[in-house]
């Protein structure tokens, strides 16, 4: 095929049409009562009648108010037949003619009175709606309301002016209806019910709050009692209003700035992309729909546009693409039932969070590089030749298809085929590998079928792929726009979308792959959607990194965004001790933070934080401002190997229980193995990213399916959330670019130390253990008298002889310790041993 027989299109998967012949086709404009729903000019002609007929009537009532003497003076007495639109003796001033005035004389002085104006309301919004689908107000709603004040509206009159010449005011239904409850409750309990259902309707219609008019009779009173008694000064409480911290340059008589939320550069670097009508930004992106080459059925088609029928067609469509703040004022609790009163807080505002920092500015765009074209380079010679390649491998085998189409993404391109009636999906799974050979390329994926779509998919690495920047991301509308509140920036999908997704709903994060497939670069990129979105006040980080070197740039902004322990020298934890301090200490912290939640009736952490902000919470009984916590662990291979369970327990309860209270675990390793990545964490993690891996096992076990080691590298990922399977390109995001991000926001003003995690005190639980006998190692006695006998107290003596694991090792020294058989730790020394034969230790022995 030669590229001069392409043509190009707009739609995909469009299958023509033929028009119908004769009249079959042709809608009925009437086809009997049932037809008005369904009918759309029937409908709107219903509805421009409902429109013009309540203009009629307003008209025409209001018309009445000025004529209707003489108009009653003609109608009544007389009997409402046909005869009165014929009688050209009856001679009205009605300005809408005889059919207008006794339209208003029946509806206002035979009904309803002036409240007859609600049938002009109800007529005209139904109206509109059925005409236009304009929702002017509520349909159900505004009848509901309107009805009520049509009998309410009447009946007050009725019962205020009785009959007469304002007879009008209430109608007949108005006087008749006041005259009955009169007689049924009294004049007063008419008055009463009429109140009562005036305040019922506007309670359930507006549902205002009598808070204010309750402070104000308070305030009323204390002004009395006041004037009436010297004030005391320990009273004068109530009175103050509180001042946010000031900067130190800040002249206190000037006004407080609003803290910048949004950089300029990022309104001035906004990518004009075409947003799609589900919100998700596109970039430039390639549809192509390749003919498969069968029959053509539109040989005249075919014909007058110059081709031979039954040439493979080519159809492109390019898409688019602890820290409690200083402003809030120690007060009595306001819910306290010591006092008579309640507090008037009314004067204090809603507490703000970012007032400890308030001139705080993100991250600007300008700090990321920018990578890449950012469009899709559409290679047709290279879409072909794969196109031919894939209908020849599979008419080697007799399967056939009836279309194939292609979306072009930053380095994989999708190939959807619809297979021909009768073909097993089996039979084109089974020739993965002989496509692969076909196409000579690596990473070649089938998705046998696609979910929601119908067709399969083959997934083909692109020749030269384009590489995703965090600047793209970063800076595409849907991220700015986003109101997630852990948004994160994961990269573009494979039809390049950018990809944006709420932390806190996944609630957990884990992230697995070989080495050098992108994993500390994924951490990178989630860690700077963070800080491109969240002031300090609202998310902390608390950074686990056994290499020491991945997550050490962020050690700059650890005043700002950092948490750690309060006796911690640095804010990134990377000693395995500190690292089973630190997860145990946000184990206690997740308890405390229950603790708060339960207090304040909240059933999470947003919850709780709109009654703090909300100053529904007193900070004297020990409730305050409970920011989101993220828990980053890279390698936690390492930690699994060196720690064992006492890393993997509390991980795995922060995992079951944390995410309420706004703790959020992201987790990376390199070993995907069941050894390390076990049953108990993998339940609590249902969102799962994979890198490139070796073997299927590997990819089992983070995905518990395959696809992971068909994966292409350099940032190719796939992420799982439970059912769905999203093939990703992760954004990259390289070292210099973070480095200017933590030196933009450590130049700024920071908070006078990091964030403190509660106090873990591990020694005393330890000791408790050790020196319980019925809790030692059924080895202990053993490695006592092999510690005595060779006057040696070292783990590794212990692991060479009883040939056990450093961590069983490490227990049997710590108990032998507690019994008193050895001396602490000395570091790089051995231990002492304080039994210096074998019969004091038979004899400690025996007596425990």
């Amino acid at each position: 095929m030669t590229s001069s027989n392409n043509t190009f299109k707009k739609n995909t998967f469009k299958s023509p049409g033929k028009s119908p012949a004769g009249n079959k086709g042709r809608k009925k404009v009437w086809s009997g009562p049932e037809s008005f729903s369904a009918n759309s000019r029937v409908r709107k002609a219903g509805g421009l009648f409902l429109v013009l007929l309540s203009v009629f009537l307003l008209l025409a009532f209001v018309s009445y108010l000025f004529s209707w003497k003489a108009d009653d003076a003609m109608l009544d007495g007389r009997t409402f037949n046909w005869s009165l639109l014929t009688d050209s003796a009856i001679d009205v001033e009605n300005m809408m003619g005889r059919i207008g005035a006794i339209l208003a004389h029946f509806f206002i002085k035979q009904g309803f009175g002036i409240a007859s104006f609600a049938f002009v309301l109800i007529l005209f919004v139904s109206g509109i709606r059925v005409l236009t689908d304009f929702r002017l107000l509520p349909l159900k709603r505004t009848i509901a309301n309107a009805l009520f004040i049509l009998v309410w509206v009447s009946v007050f009159f009725g019962y205020l002016i009785g009959t007469g010449d304002l007879l009008i005011l209430g109608g007949i239904f108005g006087y008749e209806g006041a005259l009955w409850l009169n007689g049924l409750l009294g004049k007063a309990g008419t008055a009463i019910l009429l109140f009562f259902a005036a305040g019922a309707w506007v309670i359930i219609v507006f549902d205002p709050s009598f808070k204010n008019a309750g402070l104000f009779l308070a305030g009323l009173f204390r002004g009395k009692q006041e004037r009436e008694t010297p004030a005391d000064p320990a009273d004068s409480w109530n009175q103050e209003t509180v001042a946010a911290p000031l900067e130190a340059d800040q002249d206190p008589d000037q006004p407080k700035e609003e803290p910048n939320t949004q950089p300029d550069s990022v309104s001035d670097q906004a990518n004009e992309d075409e947003i799609s009508d589900g919100g998700v930004e596109k970039d430039p992106v390639s549809d192509i729909e390749l003919d498969a080459g069968l029959p053509d059925t539109e040989g005249t088609k075919n014909d007058k546009e110059g081709k031979p029928a039954g040439d493979p067609e080519l159809e492109i469509e390019i898409a688019d693409g602890k820290i409690t703040g200083n402003n809030y004022q120690s007060i009595e609790d306001p819910f306290s039932g010591d006092g008579d009163e309640t507090p008037d807080l009314s004067h204090l505002g809603e507490y703000d969070p970012t007032l400890d920092l308030p001139k705080y500015r993100l991250p600007e765009l300008r700090l990321l590089d920018d990578r890449g074209s950012g469009t899709i380079q559409i290679n047709k010679d290279e879409l072909e030749a794969n196109k031919n390649r894939i209908i020849e491998t599979l008419n080697n085998y007799s399967i056939s298809i009836d279309k194939i189409k292609a979306t072009v993404g930053p380095t994989v391109t999708l190939y959807e085929i619809i297979p021909a009636p009768g073909v097993r999906i089996s039979r084109i799974r089974n020739l993965e590998n002989d496509i692969a050979l076909s196409l000579a390329a690596l990473g070649i994926r089938i998705i046998a079928p696609i979910p929601g779509k119908g067709t399969i998919g083959i997934e083909v690495p692109n020749s030269q792929p384009e590489i995703v920047s965090m600047k793209s991301v970063l800076g595409s509308d849907r991220f700015r726009n986003s109101s997630y509140e852990l948004p994160i920036g994961l990269g573009k999908t494979i039809a390049n979308e950018t990809f944006i997704a709420d932390l806190t709903k996944m609630p957990h994060l884990l992230m697995a792959g070989s080495t050098g497939q992108g994993k500390s670069v994924g951490l990178n990129a989630i860690l700077a959607s963070i800080l491109y979105k969240k002031h300090p006040a609202y998310v902390k980080f608390v950074l686990v990194d056994p290499k020491k070197v991945e997550l050490n740039l962020f050690s700059k902004i650890e005043r700002h965004f950092l948490a750690k322990l309060p006796d911690a020298e640095e804010a990134i934890v990377t000693e395995t001790r500190q690292v089973v301090r630190t997860i145990n200490s946000l184990c206690v912290e997740m308890d405390n933070r229950y603790d708060l939640l339960k207090d304040a009736q909240a059933r999470n952490v947003k919850e709780y934080n709109a009654k703090f902000v909300a100053r529904r919470l007193n900070p004297n009984m020990g409730h305050r401002f409970l920011p989101y916590i993220v828990l980053f662990i890279d390698e936690f291979a390492d930690l699994i190997m060196t720690a064992g369970k006492e890393i993997e327990l509390p991980i795995a309860r922060l995992a079951q229980l944390a995410r309420a209270v706004g703790i959020h675990l992201i987790i990376a390793t390199q070993r995907p193995s069941v050894n390390i990545i076990t049953g108990t964490i993998k339940a609590n993690f249902p969102a799962r990213i994979a890198f490139r891996v070796t073997s299927k096992i590997d990819s089992r076990t983070i995905l518990d399916s395959g696809g992971a080691d068909q994966l292409i590298g350099r940032g190719d990922m796939l992420l799982s959330t439970g059912s769905d399977l999203l093939r990703l390109q992760c954004a990259f995001i390289d070292t210099p670019e973070i480095e200017r991000i933590c030196e933009f926001i450590g130049s700024q003003r920071a908070y006078p130390d990091a964030f403190h995690l509660p106090e873990y005190h591990e020694d005393e639980a330890s000791e408790q253990e050790a020196g319980d006998p019925s809790e030692r190692d059924e080895l202990f006695e053993d490695a006592a008298r092999i510690v005595v006998s060779t006057q040696q107290g070292s783990t590794s003596l212990i692991q060479r002889k009883l040939k056990l694991g450093y961590n069983r090792a490490g227990r049997i020294i710590d108990q032998l310790e507690a019994a008193g058989i050895v001396g602490p730790f000395e570091g790089s020394k051995a231990r002492e041993v304080r039994v210096k034969d074998e019969m004091r230790l038979e004899e400690i022995l025996q007596n425990e």
